[in-house]
């Protein structure tokens, strides 16, 4: 796409507030041409943000669309959907709707967030439910993964349509057999749960999808498979647990590193072979995950992203617009009744 992109923002998701979404916003755009931003939100609240920040150039890139209230991270999504017209969430995502901004960045509740897509964006048919997507860092590049937290109880059906997606979107992104895979607790048939089971059967008959079969939580950073398939609940547990134990690697391996003048030194002779392989397994550079399934594009930014987290959710959703990603998988989808991969 060769137009302007427009970016809609919920400037007030996330944990961080406004402050960091400005922050951010401000960075990306400075080395992004051809792309703009709305940001969504209290109208005081942003003013300050910008206010502590200072005068920027950029900010001729940017317009703020005022807004009464703010979806909370403890609401629930028919809540947000009965009384949240007015919210920061809704006019972000009613903007693309409307035709007014090519897409939506949120960090902010993710159910609410799933929810008001919905009703306001609509799903391509043969998707009953929106998933979130990202890619994951593996030892031989990176893995699609998804649902990530959208559906926390899926069936069988729904785990075929995450499938199906998944693997349009791993084949518009290059890859031209991808293997799909239903994470389980082991690999042998017959593990796993009833609806495991179904869904596996059911994308075993699938001429459309090269299923693999199962791949246990240890393989999920093995590159063994292109696409990871799993319940939201399953899905997020994956995650965030992953999220931990980088933290948890890093932060150990920078205190040990400083509890002596031996180990500093160490430390600093290590230096130009630890940052390379710290970048490449930070959380932040995979943070902005596509919810798949929408006939516009909607990125979900973890709510405690830092500035690099938020730039990369804003650079996803660029990505996601400048091939046309929602369209071409809309084009792929088959419509999924009897997951027997015909039309």
């Amino acid at each position: 796409m060769s137009h302007d992109i427009h970016l809609s923002i919920d400037a007030m998701g996330g944990d961080q507030g406004p402050r960091l979404v400005v922050q951010s916003v401000r960075a990306f755009l400075n080395h992004s041409p051809n792309v703009t931003a709305i940001l969504v939100g209290d109208k005081a609240e942003l003013q300050q943000a910008f206010d502590e920040l200072g005068p920027s150039s950029i900010d001729s890139k940017i317009s703020v669309y005022p807004t009464n209230s703010t979806i909370s991270m403890q609401s629930k999504a028919g809540e947000a959907l009965r009384s949240g017209s007015d919210s920061s969430l809704w006019k972000a995502l009613e903007l693309v709707a409307e035709g007014k901004a090519d897409a939506c960045v949120s960090g902010g509740n993710t159910g609410a967030l799933m929810a008001i897509s919905r009703k306001l964006l609509k799903t391509f048919p043969g998707v009953s439910r929106p998933a979130i997507c990202k890619s994951v860092p593996t030892a031989s590049g990176s893995s699609l993964m998804l649902d990530l937290g959208a559906n926390l109880d899926c069936s069988a059906d729904q785990l075929v349509q995450f499938a199906v997606m998944g693997s349009a979107l791993a084949q518009v992104s290059g890859c031209t057999k991808p293997r799909v895979a239903l994470l389980n607790v082991g690999e042998e048939a017959g593990k796993g749960s009833e609806v495991i089971q179904a869904a596996a059967k059911m994308l075993a008959s699938r001429d459309d999808i090269h299923f693999v079969g199962f791949v246990e939580g240890h393989d999920l950073y093995r590159g063994l498979v292109d696409v990871i398939v799993c319940d939201g609940l399953l899905g997020n547990v994956a995650l965030k647990v992953s999220e931990g134990v980088a933290t948890f690697v890093f932060s150990s391996l920078r205190e040990s590193l400083k509890s002596s003048p031996w180990r500093t030194l160490l430390a600093r002779i290590a230096k130009p072979a630890l940052t390379p392989w710290k970048a490449k397994f930070n959380p932040s550079l995979y943070n902005g995950a596509a919810l798949l399934g929408l006939r516009k594009t909607v990125v979900k930014s973890h709510g405690g992203a830092d500035q690099l987290g938020f730039e990369r959710a804003l650079a996803v959703a660029v990505e996601q617009v400048r091939a046309d990603i929602a369209n071409k998988i809309g084009e792929r989808l088959q419509v999924v009744t009897d997951g027997s991969g015909s039309q």
